[in-house]
């Protein structure tokens, strides 16, 4: 009889703790799901931080870079060493303060997760300080002490190599696109709720920025400048609250798509307390509304903001806050729905339908019927009456320069304008010139003397050509017709904007300084700069009274410049608001101190119409699209931001590019200034192309000294170099 053995009894296993660098790491993985939830994390600080300007840089789908920079109230220099610690924040301190939590962060989880899960570096300066500081962060500690840098205003966060130390997440992320626009969504909804900021975001190496917001007064504006004209034009603005205790309350207003749109899937943007989540039901319960309203079940196009008192609202029910739960959510989302359906049902009463008619593109020569000559092949081919090499193959209406410019179209069949085109010019010149001239003769004047000396054969040119691109820093280069033209954009954006300035005398939006800007150190700062190279010592009781007198007079003249030109300057001598000449474009702030010298220098007060066409003369010269300070980086200015590490003892007392043993030094270069010009740089390209030369088609008219001073040089001709390549 065999004797089975007996079964090995297994001891449970034991329970250890986990070390804190696991922990921690396990719950960065959490917080930080993809690059996506980096940047939100990243862009709700720097709203927390007061920011009116955000910008986004992004390289891999933000595998390899993430940089978010604000002009928020910065970093404390004593919080830095704890700042990416878990569970540090200046948003709360005890629990009960979630019950009444205003801010977008709370938690303190953020920044300490990214350091767990990618290299984090912050470049930060408070106001008042003289430099700022910048430092690295790895596994939640400083791996170094602070070091003081040159710094803007606000906050920069950098975060490379982003989950370099998770193997499986990161072969997971590596479709870059879909990543990137998960981020560029993000920084859209963003910008059509956060529309007194502005924001931008962009690749790496990018010349021109995906999302490109301004701040502005209108949701529809917004909404108009990051998902086009063809939603906002298709919207329905709505409203909805209740004030009952005992069932709900609150306030929500928004837009929701009407009949005329059309898309393939639904676009939600929710925000609640000016928080960005998600509520499926919510969602789920407009999208029945749709389905049963709308015919083809159209999926909608939704924003809607909902204000709750702060302790109706748990903000703490989610790892990355994407959602939140509600007092009565039920009965919420029900009335908001029952007003939705309401509103659909009403607006489907009539449906507009827009015609769509195909023209001739005015690039290519009109053909008549004595041009045609049908052929009795099946191909049904016509003649060409027009030499090969006369044919203008760019169309000054569509910059892209899409195929549809290189075809003939039969004028008798298709004639018509495109809708859409005329449509887009006839808003922007209802938004940005909305009254022609205003009351005062003098101003009348100076309108006709524009009129009259405008040159015709200019004003062709400038209104029917194509941009291709910058030749350098000042010169664009143009084609009109068969010929290439070099415009220099100075002195074409100058021209812009003295005009501008004079057709909307007295109609100006404003750009509202983030903080008021003393006018006597302005003018201090304009006079040190121009009188640099003399002593100081001796020439700063001058400087002084010159500052304290133009003060005076701008103080003086200030009622003035408020009303006819949106120049604000408070009681206290302070430069607070400035003009709005052309929509999407703010000038260069630096160039400020010179401007207000200018006012009280270049301006003549006495006399009315001298001081009107001088006044916007140096408007227009502060708002002209001048290069940035910054050298160009993509040129030999590169060599500005260059810098070397040099060898203990090197050949020709130091000057030579190698050490004496022969190795070469390793370049390195000032990267957080070489940023800032890269950015500045193709910000003025972007302007230049997507601003300046749209707006030139519509409001220039160009004087006649611009045909002999420079501002326009034709450099050569199509037709004869298409003849030289044809022999070739």
């Amino acid at each position: 009889m065999e004797i089975e053995p007996a079964e090995e009894v297994k001891e449970p296993p034991r329970i250890h703790r986990l070390d804190e660098s696991v922990v921690n790491r396990i719950a960065a993985g959490e917080v930080i799901q993809r690059p996506v939830s980096a940047v939100k994390e990243l862009v709700e600080n720097s709203l927390d931080a007061s920011s009116t300007s955000i910008s986004v840089l992004v390289k891999d789908g933000g595998l390899k870079l993430i940089q978010v920079s604000d002009d928020g109230h910065g970093i404390r220099y004593e919080d830095l060493p704890i700042l990416c610690e878990r569970h540090t924040t200046s948003k709360l301190s005890k629990y009960e303060d979630l019950q009444s939590i205003k801010s977008m962060g709370f938690r303190g989880e953020a920044l300490a997760s990214m350091t767990y899960v990618g290299h984090v570096t912050v470049t930060t300066i408070t106001r008042g300080q003289l430099h700022g500081y910048r430092v690295s962060y790895r596994d939640g500690v400083m791996e170094n002490e602070p070091k003081a840098c040159a710094a803007v205003k606000g906050t920069q966060i950098v975060i490379e190599n982003l989950f370099y130390n998770m193997v499986a997440r990161r072969k997971t992320l590596q479709n870059s696109a879909d990543d990137y626009t998960k981020i560029v969504d993000l920084l859209s909804r963003f910008a059509i709720h956060h529309i007194d900021v502005s924001f931008s975001c962009r690749k790496h190496g990018a010349a021109r920025a995906d999302v490109h917001s301004v701040a502005t007064p209108s949701r529809l504006n917004a909404i108009r400048s990051v998902y086009g004209l063809s939603v906002a034009q298709n919207l329905i603005k709505i409203e909805a609250s209740d004030n009952d205790p005992s069932s709900s309350v609150f306030e929500m207003d928004g837009f929701i798509s009407n009949s005329n749109y059309v898309a393939k899937k639904t676009t939600m943007v929710l925000f609640i307390n000016d928080r960005l989540v998600e509520c499926t039901a919510l969602k789920r319960a407009l999208e029945i509304v749709y389905v049963a309203t709308l015919p083809k079940a159209s999926k909608p196009f939704i924003y809607m903001s909902i204000t709750l008192p702060p302790e109706h609202v748990d903000v703490n029910v989610h790892p990355t806050k994407r959602e939140v739960s509600l007092l009565n959510q039920e009965v919420i989302v029900e009335k908001i729905q029952s007003v939705v359906e309401s509103v659909l049902r009403n607006s489907n009463e009539s449906r507009t339908f827009q015609e769509q008619t195909v023209e001739a593109t005015p690039s290519v020569p009109s053909v008549t019927n004595n041009d045609l000559h049908l052929s009795p092949s099946p191909s049904g081919s016509k003649s060409q009456r027009v030499p090969v090499n006369k044919i203008v193959r760019t169309d000054s209406s569509d910059p892209a320069g899409r195929m549809h410019a290189y075809l003939y179209k039969n004028p008798q069949k298709y004639l018509g304008r495109d809708s859409s085109l005329t449509t887009v010019r006839s808003s922007v010149r209802q938004r940005r010139n909305l009254k022609e001239t205003a009351d005062l003769t003098s101003i009348q004047e100076l309108i006709n003397d524009i009129d009259r000396k405008c040159h015709s054969g200019l004003l062709d040119i400038v209104r029917q050509s194509t941009y291709i691109g910058m030749a350098d820093d000042v010169f664009a280069l143009l084609q009109h017709n068969t010929h290439l033209y070099l415009a220099n954009v100075v002195n074409l954006s100058k021209e812009l904007m003295y005009q501008q300035v004079l057709r909307r005398f007295a109609h100006f939006n404003a750009i509202q300084l983030s903080e008021p800007a003393p006018l006597q150190e302005l003018i201090m700062l304009a006079l040190k700069e121009e009188d640099s190279d003399l002593e100081s010592n001796e020439n700063d009781d001058l400087k002084k009274k010159i500052a304290e007198m133009n003060t005076q007079l701008l103080n003086q003249k200030s009622e003035m410049l408020e009303e006819y030109f949106c120049i604000f300057i408070d009681s206290n001598g302070n430069l607070s608001r400035l003009p709005i000449l052309l929509d999407q474009y703010t000038p260069d702030m630096d160039r400020v101190p010179e401007f207000v010298l200018c006012l009280g220098n270049d301006v003549e007060w006495e006399e009315e119409k001298n001081c009107f066409q001088s006044l916007a003369a140096a408007l227009g010269n502060f708002y002209a699209m001048h290069p940035p300070m910054l050298p160009n980086p993509s040129g030999k200015g590169l060599e500005f931001y260059r810098k070397r590490k040099h060898g203990k003892h090197t050949q020709d007392g130091g000057n030579s590019c190698h050490v004496a043993d022969g190795t070469a030094e390793e370049d390195e270069f000032e990267h957080e200034l070489l940023s800032e010009a890269e950015t500045a740089w193709a910000q003025r390209e972007w302007s230049i192309q997507h601003v300046l030369f749209p707006s030139m088609r519509l409001f220039l008219k160009p004087p006649n000294s611009m045909a002999s001073n420079g501002t326009f040089v034709r450099v050569a001709s199509l037709e004869k170099l298409y003849k030289i390549f044809e022999r070739c």
